[in-house]
């Protein structure tokens, strides 16, 4: 930041790298010789959906991208109790690569026809054979990744998410502020 900027009390937004997202099936790995962590199959994206016929028609575009690949995953949008829109990818458990190109391609889509503003974050759950589960969440604005891990309604397991941190942080940029993870309460695939 430079000295005018520090004046004004102005920063430069961080910037997204949704590239970003093909750096999970990597991490994955990690996940699972390290924690016994394994991907569900199951990725979304949330966002907060737009008004109008030019967002319809882009979601609309959206899901026939996704649903005519030869191999098509199951793909739903829902709305949570906060009025967010999820657009779920449920997919083969081995192809953790191709779930995140098809979440890689749902943020870029959204991003190319301008309703980047509403995007949030994209998420990729992961369990262990105990039950566990945390979701890899992605934000969007800020570039970055955290783990979010309910353990109930209003409950989560910070150990957990703090050893995910710890463990994903030379594969993946993570999130160092803990107050920017959000608790994504009802998270679908979650």
């Amino acid at each position: 930041m430079g000295l005018w900027e520090a004046l004004r009390a102005r920063t430069k937004p961080r910037r997204n790298n949704l590239d970003a997202l093909f750096l999970v099936p990597s991490a994955a790995v990690t996940l699972q010789t390290a924690l016994g962590f394994e991907p569900t199959g199951t990725g979304s994206v949330c966002y907060r959906a737009a008004a109008g016929a030019a967002f319809v028609q882009t979601q609309d575009e959206v899901l026939a991208l996704l649903r005519d690949d030869a191999e098509a995953p199951d793909v739903e949008v829902s709305r949570d109790d906060f009025g967010f829109t999820w657009l779920v990818v449920t997919g083969d458990t081995s192809d953790l690569s191709g779930l995140c190109t098809d979440l890689h391609a749902v943020n870029t889509t959204l991003e190319l026809h301008g309703f980047d503003a509403g995007l949030l974050c994209s998420m990729v759950p992961f369990r262990n054979a105990s039950g566990q589960r945390f979701g890899l969440t992605y934000l969007y604005k800020q570039g970055t990744f955290y783990p979010f891990a309910p353990t109930g309604d209003q409950s989560r397991d910070t150990l957990l998410e703090l050893s995910v941190r710890d463990l994903l942080g030379e594969e993946l940029p993570m999130e160092p502020d803990p107050q920017r993870w959000l608790a994504v309460w009802k998270a679908p695939g979650l």
